[in-house]
């Protein structure tokens, strides 16, 4: 049998970074991977503040992906260990939802999601999104973690001369897909992308 293409699960929330979300979802699709898209409801509203039109709606985010879900469906086929995927990235992720991945706390499909992706151990990512951190970010950053999670803050790189904030937005979402090792590394030589050498 011809084996199955790879599988990311993305979950965007009410954190700012709805740009790294839309950047995360366009190379997974240049990449061939295939991507189910949980996007919360005030994920949803936040993308109006932060993206241009028309591209600034969860229509417009879902027809990126290849399956979106209702983050309350937590009877979907995320929710359970018996669906393979070979990662999950919370971008951008809260420390609200940081917190409830830190206790387990499955109160709905974003957080069983990334409970499910902690206990069958592919890798899940969480590009958080708080400054300053209190003891408590920092405290819940660490457990997570210990328990196999990437802490991923979108950070600001100038090695790279950005130019415009997209650049600062594309280099800090081919960090995250480098997590997953889906294979941009190749591409980004193909498109002449510059690494640090």
């Amino acid at each position: 049998p011809r084996p199955r293409r790879k599988r990311i699960v993305v979950a965007v929330i009410d954190a700012t970074g709805a740009p790294v979300a839309t950047s995360l979802l366009l190379h997974l699709k240049k990449l061939g991977v295939e991507s189910h898209l949980i996007l919360s409801t005030w994920g949803s509203a936040t993308l109006k503040y932060e993206l241009e039109a028309p591209n600034n709606t969860a229509a417009y985010l879902a027809s990126l992906a290849h399956h979106s879900y209702s983050p309350r469906d937590v009877s979907a086929s995320l929710s359970s260990g018996s669906f393979r995927t070979d990662g999950m990235m919370v971008a951008p992720c809260s420390m609200k939802t940081l917190a409830g991945i830190r206790m387990g706390y499955d109160n709905d499909l974003i957080t069983k999601s990334a409970g499910v992706t902690l206990k069958e151990r592919p890798r899940l990512v969480l590009v958080a999104r708080e400054t300053p951190l209190s003891s408590i970010h920092l405290e819940n950053m660490l457990k997570v973690t210990r328990a196999g999670a990437v802490v991923f803050p979108p950070m600001m790189t100038f090695y790279t001369r950005p130019k415009a904030v997209q650049d600062l937005v594309e280099q800090s979402v081919r960090r995250m897909i480098d997590l997953l090792d889906l294979g941009i590394e190749e591409r980004d030589e193909a498109d002449g992308y510059g690494r640090w050498n």
